[in-house]
């Protein structure tokens, strides 16, 4: 189903992935191989999907009734690798 609560996971699983991409793979080719192709082809879709997962996060506040620390917690999670995983496993898998 198209609830906006999986269309969150969708977009946090894909906000942490490219997040791991630019980090650990583009990132590293910029600098030690010369080549930034990676960063602009990963940069522009990561940017984006973070700016989905920061809007749907607010959006979502509501549903799972997560106070402001709570909130504070799911935003950090997507500056942090593998966050947006840990929070998709912690509040969204049993959600949906």
């Amino acid at each position: 189903m198209f609830s906006l609560v999986n269309v969150f996971r969708v977009v946090a699983f894909l906000e942490g992935a490219s997040y791991i991409l630019l980090l650990f793979i583009a990132t590293p080719i910029k600098y030690f191989a010369d080549n930034d192709e990676y960063v602009k082809l990963l940069g522009m879709p990561h940017g984006i999907l973070f700016m989905l997962y920061v809007v749907l996060a607010f959006i979502l506040k509501p549903d799972f009734n997560w106070d402001s620390k709570q909130l504070k917690g799911v935003l950090l999670a997507s500056i942090i690798p593998f966050g947006t995983f840990f929070i998709d496993r912690k509040y969204l898998k049993t959600a949906s």
